[in-house]
Formats: C-alpha cells, sequence, structure tokens
C-alpha cells in the first residue's frame, strides 16, 4: 500500500500510523550476503509472507537491481503479484501448487516446488498441454518433517517422474530444523548427508539439476558447507537476526522495517485512576497519558500490553493498559515538552535510541519473524531509499 509523504517524513491526507521499510538497508543486507557465499553460489531471496512484512514487490524489485538470481515464494499466488509488478527473474514457489493452479504456474513462470508424483502428473499434464517442458525443484525431506519426499522413497520418486516428459527438474532442495542451533549441528549433519545421498539418486536416475540449494539464513551464515550453489536467505535480508547461530557477526545487517504512529491525545489522570479494558493499569501517580492511533490489529501485539516501550522525542515511554484493536495507551509524564502530534516509534530507531523486532519478540516469547509478519495490511509501507 503506497503513501504520500509530508515534509516532516510522514504520511499526509490519512491515519498517521505507518511502517517505513529502508530499501537501502535491504539492499545492504543482500550485498552482505552475497559477499558471505561468493561469486559462484546464486541467492534466491526469499520475499514470501509480502517480504515477512515488508512489502513483497516493492522489496523484489529493489533486490532484482541488486543482483538476486532467484525470488523464493510460498504460493504461486505471491508469485503472481510480483510477475504483475514487473520482476523477471525466476520465481520459485516453496510450498507447490494448489489443485487446478498447474496451468497458472506455467503462464506466469513460475517454478513449482514438488513433493508428490500427483502434483507432478498434473504440472506434466499442463505443460502437454501447452506444447512445452516445464522446470521444477524437487523437495527432500531430510529431517524437517513438514513437506518433501522422505529420503528412502527418493527412488521410487525418481522412476514415477522419469515417465513424465513435459518436467525439467532443475532444482534440487531441502531445508534445515536446527541450522541456528550449536547444540544440533550433528543433527544439520545428518540432514546435508541425506541430501547428497539423494542428489546421487537422482543423479543416477539421469536427472541433473542445475541447482542444489538448502542454506537458510542461519546454514547461510553458520554453515558453509551447507550453501551448494545456491542459498535461500529470508530474515536476514530484512535485517532479522534472532535465528541466526550464536556467535555469528551479524552487526552489519540493518532492520528495514520501523513501525510509527502520531499522539492524537493528551490527558492527565489522578493516581489511582485505571486506563483500558480490564483496568489492568491503575496510576501510581498524576500521569499524562497520551493515545496513540495504532492497535493489535495493525500488528502491535496485545501481549505488549502493560509491557511494551515506545520512544517519544528521544526518550523511552511505557505501554500501559491493555492495548486495544485501534488504539494504544502510553504514559509520556517524563517525555519533556510532549505535544499533541508527535510521532510515536514503536519499532525502529529514533534519535540515539531503538527498539528492534528482536527486543519485542523477545518480551512476549516469539521470533522477530512474527513481529514484522504481523503488521497488517491497514498500515501503509513507506519505502525510503
Amino acid at each position: 500500500m503506497a503513501s504520500s509523504l509530508s515534509e516532516n517524513n510522514e504520511p499526509s491526507g490519512r491515519r498517521p500510523t505507518w511502517a517505513g521499510i529502508d530499501l537501502a538497508a535491504l539492499a545492504s543486507n543482500f550485498q552482505i550476503i552475497k559477499g558471505q557465499v561468493g561469486r559462484d553460489v546464486k541467492v534466491m531471496a526469499v520475499v514470501k509472507a509480502d517480504a515477512y512484512g515488508h512489502g513483497a514487490s516493492q522489496c523484489a524489485l529493489r533486490l532484482e537491481q541488486e543482483g538476486a538470481d532467484w525470488f523464493g515464494v510460498a504460493l504461486p499466488e505471491e508469485g503472481m503479484v510480483l510477475r504483475n509488478a514487473g520482476v523477471a527473474k525466476p520465481i520459485l514457489c516453496l510450498g507447490g501448487f494448489w489443485e487446478g493452479q498447474a496451468p497458472a504456474c506455467i503462464r506466469h513462470a513460475l517454478t513449482p516446488v514438488i513433493y508428490r508424483l500427483d502434483m507432478a502428473e498434473a504440472l506434466n499434464a499442463a505443460a502437454r498441454d501447452a506444447g512445452m517442458v516445464t522446470d521444477v525443484h524437487v523437495k527432500v525431506d531430510t529431517g524437517m518433517g513438514r513437506l518433501g519426499i522422505r529420503s528412502e522413497d527418493v527412488a521410487a520418486f525418481c522412476a514415477g517422474l522419469s515417465r513424465l516428459k513435459n518436467l525439467r527438474v532443475d532444482g534440487l532442495m531441502t531445508h534445515f530444523a536446527a541450522a541456528d542451533e550449536k547444540c544440533l549441528d550433528d543433527f544439520t549433519a545428518a540432514q546435508l548427508k541425506h541430501f547428497n545421498e539423494a542428489v546421487a539418486i537422482f543423479k543416477a536416475h539421469g536427472f541433473a539439476a542445475a541447482h542444489q540449494h538448502m542454506a537458510n539464513s542461519a546454514a547461510t551464515f553458520g554453515h558453509p558447507e551447507t550453501h551448494g550453489n545456491m542459498v535461500r536467505p529470508g530474515g536476514a535480508l530484512y535485517g532479522l537476526c534472532d535465528t541466526l547461530p550464536a556467535g555469528v557477526d551479524a552487526s552489519a545487517l540493518r532492520p528495514v522495517m520501523s513501525l510509527h504512529s502520531n499522539i492524537i491525545l493528551l490527558k492527565w489522570i489522578q493516581a489511582g485512576e485505571p486506563v483500558g479494558y480490564g483496568c489492568t493499569f491503575k496510576a501510581a501517580r498524576r500521569t499524562l497519558v497520551a493515545t496513540i492511533p495504532l492497535g493489535y490489529e495493525d500488528g502491535y501485539r496485545r501481549a505488549l500490553s502493560n509491557l511494551g516501550r515506545v520512544i517519544v522525542r528521544g526518550a523511552y515511554a511505557a505501554v500501559i493498559g491493555r492495548i486495544s484493536m485501534d488504539l494504544t495507551l502510553i504514559d509520556v509524564t517524563e517525555v519533556a515538552e510532549v505535544a499533541l502530534g508527535d510521532k510515536v516509534t514503536m519499532l525502529g530507531r529514533n534519535g540515539e535510541l531503538s527498539i528492534s523486532a528482536e527486543e519485542l519478540a523477545q518480551a512476549i516469547g516469539t521470533i522477530s519473524y512474527e513481529i514484522t509478519c504481523g503488521v497488517s495490511d491497514r498500515v501503509p509501507r513507506v519505502c525510503v531509499t
């Protein structure tokens, strides 16, 4: 969702709540990742889930300019959005496709991941009808337990696939379950071993896949032996680092998203007065309360009630009371010269202070990915370059 900016770099003509998307930071993060893997390894930029909440189209277009080789989406629908935005590079549908979508995948030049023979047969039929041979990537389940062919079934799958003449196996892939956990390095090593064995079986059946990829952000930074000839970074592209292995220096990666609103009401309450649903906060002193037009429907998690903090005029201010669907209350008693219309930073940097997605995630027992993915569609993404 696009938005115009005022002289203060804030949206004009609409509710003063927005997410800033720093495309220069995104580009910098991509180049750091490219330096990490070297020139001979391709980079598939994962932009599924609307680029982890950052806006898939604008992020993909910038990453395409930076040299991304492929893009990874979860759904064909997401791939179609990128094509309609003008993205030209190959797009991999990591979750495969749904019944009836095979012709659309071919029409939009989307490469699906397959992990069942009936999927392969449906795509083969659609490709035959279109008079062409279409590419697929095959996923092997080496221990994640979600999608993929189990290692012991690879040979039988290859035998079935060999009958389908309108498919070309362009890639083989797997996904690591615990590449971010140093204590589970043996498990990651076993997954890599199983994958290499599967690659050998495919080769023995005449499938020479051009792309072999398995490394997510954690493996990209923590397990260079897993790079294959293409890596699939996701969170690290957006400066989200809490799922990288311990000991990895990610200080050069920069957060891409910030989240802001403005104060729309200021009022004094007396000691002992409650605020918000359930009266869960009672003022211990005379307190200046600010209301901001952002709530849990916007993705500012209700679990941060009486727990979160924001930045106003270079000072931290506590979230007080329960966060509502559309509104949040903060204590600005100690914020010097606070005024109606002041900018409030819920996520990101303001002056010398900052609030990271990792901080918010840790406070409520989740990961940074869920914080940025949770910022809803009604919050406009305002891109800065």
